[in-house]
């Protein structure tokens, strides 16, 4: 029996594992969040490994408000990165597993090619510098069998995204504009938290490594919109625009496609198309026409 540890447990990922945590009785799973493993709170987080061992920590807890983060920095710091530097150093430690996940912000989103994991990163604003960072305290406390997967455009049925964004605005307004020219892939938390659980057997690495993880495809959020509304029968006109028609606080790259080979080759894995996933997802939602 693998005794996990989860944390971020109400967010999107980690509610997604907990939807799938039946399905695998080999695991014992314990979901945390922020009253109890807030990583905000350094302090808490050290005493809270002081009495525990856990085979597993599936680090899912994030700072994830990108414009917000322009302002804050102290605190996504703390989360994205001194925290995980932590864990990782716990993890050490105790000999645990650790699998911490990352984001396509730590790029600059200027490639024309999917980006591979030993790219040069760049990011260009606070929360994908704090992202970077925990990667690289990860990398710095050196604990075996760790893994760091990067992934982009994440959505599910819980906790707020741009799929149920679209979906709450498709019903109120007539009309949208939408960006066009950012180019990602849209992933579905199911997806990514099923692939952990699969692959956490056989991670087996003397020092970290870096892996990319996305739904198959390619898609603009004009793509994205575009489909949602397709499938649930939304009568929504989406207007393409550009990003300098829409700014936010923080930049977001203009391309965040993510070259997946490095994942599947190691772990044999198969990967779903992102609009096929969509169409489960809607369908969980209850939303599909």
């Amino acid at each position: 029996m693998t005794n996990i540890l989860v944390t971020g447990a109400n967010g999107q990922l980690g509610n997604e594992i907990r939807v799938l945590c039946n399905s695998y009785p080999q695991y014992t799973f314990t979901f945390t969040d922020r009253s109890t493993f807030d990583l905000a709170n350094l302090c808490m987080l050290e005493n809270y490994f002081e009495d525990k061992t856990f085979d597993a920590i599936i680090n899912c807890a994030a700072y994830t408000a990108v414009d917000k983060a322009e302002s804050d920095h102290d605190m996504a710091d703390t989360i994205n990165h001194r925290a995980v530097g932590i864990m990782a150093k716990i993890a050490k430690q105790k000999k645990t597993t650790f699998i911490h996940v990352s984001t396509d912000y730590v790029f600059d989103g200027e490639n024309h090619r999917p980006y591979i994991e030993s790219d040069p990163t760049d990011p260009q604003g606070i929360y994908g510098s704090t992202k970077r960072d925990g990667e690289n305290a990860i990398i710095k406390a050196t604990p075996s069998n760790t893994i760091i997967i990067r992934t982009s455009w994440v959505y599910s049925a819980f906790g707020t995204n741009f799929l149920k964004t679209m979906m709450r605005l498709g019903k109120e307004r007539s009309s949208l504009n939408v960006i066009y020219e950012q180019i990602g892939t849209p992933t579905y938390a199911r997806d990514l938290a099923r692939t952990i659980l699969e692959i956490l057997p056989r991670i087996n690495n003397e020092s970290p490594e870096i892996y990319h993880y996305s739904n198959e495809g390619a898609a603009s959020w004009y793509d994205f919109a575009k489909a949602i509304f397709e499938l649930t029968g939304t009568e929504c006109y989406v207007e393409a625009i550009t990003t300098d028609q829409y700014p936010t606080t923080a930049k977001r790259p203009y391309y965040s496609l993510l070259n997946k080979a490095k994942i599947k080759n190691d772990f044999g894995i198969t990967i779903p198309y992102w609009r096929d996933s969509l169409q489960i997802c809607l369908k969980e939602l209850g939303a599909q026409s």
